[in-house]
């Protein structure tokens, strides 16, 4: 694993121009060019306000004082941005192989360069997006904090880059094989975006009389949970309601490693396969 590692590193370039072709050939005939990076999610976040935020009150269970310190629309926001980068890479994961077949069987390359360019790309996109939250917790009056900028930010960006490279790997190979695995992400994707704690404080869900306490668990399980509210944590400094507690901080680190190590794991186990069905 050492000597693939090595091998990956020694091609970094190639992952940069795959990177910056992906980058270009989308934006190539667009007249707004990366400006659709950002105008999406904040299309999708002001409907959200407005269902879940204006008509079925999901602010319910924030805390007052971080109401008045950027309220749940930057809640929203800080949510969503960084869940349309997971999105997109859940989406694409299952086809980050079969999109890039014909380099795959000419370039003699580490094959899991390019499941690594895919995450890139969309962790670039994720990047350009910043300008925009940075100017909603200016207006909205967001309370940033050191512990947020040097702790909670740089544990969020990595676990999701972490967890999103472990499920390309296993989707990217196990879809070359058996391709009923786009459809499955599709649905699976609808289930974590709503089941994540994207739209609405997870204290709505733990807090609830009429959630049972084996289902509150396995809700924190999910390793989604706590990165998600990591990245919230950054802009919401002081309040421990919008934290991640133990189990779903344990549950991110964990669940984004173990997701790694298998999806690497399998990607070897099928990669020649994979290369012969290519």
């Amino acid at each position: 694993m050492a000597s693939r590692a090595l091998a990956v590193w020694e091609h970094r370039k190639v992952v940069g121009l795959l990177v910056r072709r992906d980058l270009k050939v989308k934006y190539q005939q667009s007249i707004l060019g990366y400006a659709w990076t950002m105008l999406e999610p904040l299309a999708l976040t002001l409907v959200y306000f407005f269902v879940f935020g204006v008509v079925l009150n999901a602010d319910r269970d924030m805390p007052a004082e971080a109401m008045a310190q950027g309220g749940f629309l930057l809640f929203l926001v800080a949510g969503i941005l960084p869940w349309t980068t997971f999105g997109a890479i859940l989406n694409e994961a299952p086809r980050a192989m079969i999109t890039h077949s014909k380099l795959i069987t000419t370039m003699k390359v580490p094959r899991e360069i390019f499941p690594i360019a895919t995450v890139g790309t969309k962790f670039v996109e994720y990047l350009l997006t910043w300008p925009v939250l940075l100017l909603f917790v200016f207006f909205l009056g967001g309370r940033p904090s050191w512990e947020g900028v040097l702790l909670w930010l740089p544990l969020a960006v990595v676990l999701q880059f972490v967890i999103g490279l472990g499920l390309t790997l296993l989707l990217s190979s196990i879809n070359v094989l058996v391709r009923d695995v786009e459809r499955l992400v599709r649905i699976a994707s609808r289930i974590l975006f709503y089941g994540s704690a994207i739209l609405y404080p997870a204290l709505m869900v733990l807090d609830s009389d009429q959630v049972p306490e084996w289902l509150k668990t396995a809700y924190q399980i999910n390793p989604l949970l706590g990165i998600f509210e990591m990245h919230r944590a950054v802009w919401f400094s002081g309040f421990e309601e919008l934290t991640p507690g133990p189990i779903a901080l344990t549950s991110a680190v964990v669940g984004s490693l173990l997701v790694l190590v298998i999806g690497y794991w399998t990607f070897r186990r099928l990669e020649m396969s994979v290369l012969k069905e290519l």
